[in-house]
C-alpha cells in the first residue's frame, strides 16, 4: 500500500472555532517529523464566529501566522483561500454563528460527514482530518465520518500541547530562532523551546463493510450510523405468513414461490434446531410432504401446488433439490450487501457423499410471526 506522503493531493481537514493555533501547530508538526507530510490544500470547518477568528489570524490580511510558518521553516507556500473556510450552514442553508443547541450539531454532524465523504472519494488524495479544535461535538462527528469512510492512506490526528499555551494568542508554532512570548500569569517563555507532538489517532476502518450506496449522495450523519449499525447488528430473519414478507436483517426479500417455500422451509427447519438435510434424508413427514405443507400455508392450494404436487409425487431427486437451493440463494445473493450475505445463504455441511445443506442462523435469529411456527413433523 501507499503511504499517505506519496499521494498527489494531500489534504489536511480541520475543525475550528477559537483557536486557530492548532491549524499551524498541526502543519508544524507534520512538517518536523517523519515521515514529512505537508499539505497540497488545507480546508477548515467552523462556524460563523470562528471563520472570523480564523481569517484574523491565518490570511493574508490579518496576522499571516501561515505564511510565517512556511517562511520560518522553508516550506511550500500552504494557503487557506476563503473557499475552503467552510462555515457549517443550518436546514436553510444559512452560516450558523455557533453550534448550540441539538439542531445545530446536527447540521454539524452533516456538514463535517459530507466532507469526509467527498474528500475520501478521491483515490489520488490523501486525508489527515484533525480533531484538535472546534466545539468537542464538532470533534466526535470528525472522528466518526473518519471511522465511516476513512481508508487505509488517511490518519486522524490531535496536537498536543501543555494547557497554559493552548490560547496564548502570541504563539502558532516554535520558531526556529529564540523568541520571548508572554504567559498568562505574566511570566515569559521561549517559544522556540515549546514542545508540540503531533499524536496519531488509531480509528475502527467501517469503510469496506458499508453497502456502497452510502458513498454517494447526501445522506443524514443519523441515517448513516443506523446503516452501518446494521452492518454489525447479528443477523435476524423475520417472515411473516400473513403478508408473505421475507425480511433478512433490514432487507425485504422478494422471491418466486417456488424459492420462498424453500426459504422458509429451511428457516422453520433452523428454528426448531432441526439438522441439515439432503435428498436422501428419511423423515416422518417426508421431506416432500413438508415441503407441501409450507406452500400450502403460504399459498394455498392455488398457483403452483398441483404443479409442485406433481413433481414431488415421487421423492425427491438431486436436481430438484440443488436446483431450487441454488436459485434460492442466488435471489439472496441480488438483494444482500456482501458482507451481510453469508448468515442468510443456505450452507453445505458436511462432506461428499452425504453432503447436507441448511441455514447457519441461530434459531434465537428467526421469527415466524403471524400465527406462529408452521409445525411440518405432523400430518
Amino acid at each position: 500500500m501507499q503511504q499517505p506522503h506519496t499521494y498527489p493531493r494531500r489534504i489536511l481537514l480541520a475543525v475550528a472555532a477559537k483557536s486557530p493555533q492548532i491549524i499551524t501547530e498541526t502543519i508544524y508538526a507534520l512538517a518536523t517529523e517523519e515521515p514529512y507530510w505537508l499539505p497540497t490544500e488545507l480546508h477548515v470547518i467552523t462556524t460563523g464566529r470562528g471563520a472570523k477568528t480564523i481569517q484574523a489570524a491565518l490570511s493574508p490580511e490579518g496576522e499571516n501566522w501561515l505564511a510565517r510558518l512556511c517562511e520560518d521553516y522553508q516550506l511550500a507556500p500552504i494557503k487557506l483561500p476563503p473557499h475552503h473556510l467552510h462555515i457549517i450552514t443550518d436546514h436553510q442553508n444559512q452560516p450558523l454563528e455557533d453550534v448550540r443547541n441539538s439542531a445545530d450539531n446536527a447540521c454539524a454532524a452533516d456538514f463535517i460527514t459530507q466532507f469526509v465523504r467527498d474528500f475520501t472519494a478521491d483515490p489520488n488524495c490523501s486525508l489527515y482530518a484533525s480533531l484538535s479544535g472546534g466545539r468537542r461535538t464538532m470533534t466526535y462527528y470528525m472522528g466518526y465520518a473518519m471511522s465511516l469512510f476513512g481508508r487505509h492512506q488517511d490518519r486522524l490526528t490531535h496536537v498536543l500541547i501543555e494547557d497554559e499555551y493552548f490560547f496564548n494568542n502570541q504563539f502558532y508554532y516554535p520558531p526556529p530562532q529564540s523568541k520571548l512570548i508572554n504567559c498568562q500569569d505574566g511570566s515569559t517563555v521561549d517559544a522556540q523551546t515549546i514542545e508540540i507532538t503531533l499524536a496519531d489517532l488509531p480509528f475502527i476502518r467501517l469503510r469496506d463493510t458499508l453497502p456502497m450506496e452510502l458513498f454517494s449522495g447526501k445522506q443524514r450523519f443519523t441515517d448513516l450510523i443506523a446503516k452501518a449499525q446494521a452492518q454489525i447488528a447479528p443477523p435476524s430473519v423475520q417472515f411473516n405468513w400473513s403478508l408473505k414478507q421475507l425480511i433478512c436483517g433490514d432487507t425485504a426479500i422478494k422471491m418466486p414461490p417456488l424459492q420462498l417455500t424453500f426459504y422458509v422451509w429451511m428457516l422453520d427447519r433452523r428454528a426448531k434446531n432441526l439438522p441439515p438435510i439432503n435428498w436422501l434424508t428419511q423423515e416422518n413427514p417426508s421431506l416432500q410432504t413438508q415441503i407441501l405443507n409450507i406452500y400450502k400455508r403460504i399459498y394455498g392450494e392455488t398457483g403452483h401446488f398441483e404443479k409442485i404436487e406433481r413433481a414431488l409425487e415421487h421423492e425427491l431427486n438431486h436436481t430438484w433439490f440443488h436446483e431450487h437451493k441454488s436459485k434460492t440463494n442466488a435471489y439472496l445473493k441480488k438483494q444482500l450487501r456482501l458482507t451481510e450475505l453469508p448468515n442468510y445463504l443456505i450452507h453445505s455441511h458436511g462432506n461428499r457423499p452425504s453432503t447436507c445443506f441448511g441455514l447457519i442462523l441461530h434459531s434465537t435469529s428467526i421469527n415466524l410471526s403471524a400465527s406462529g411456527k408452521l409445525t411440518i413433523l405432523s400430518n
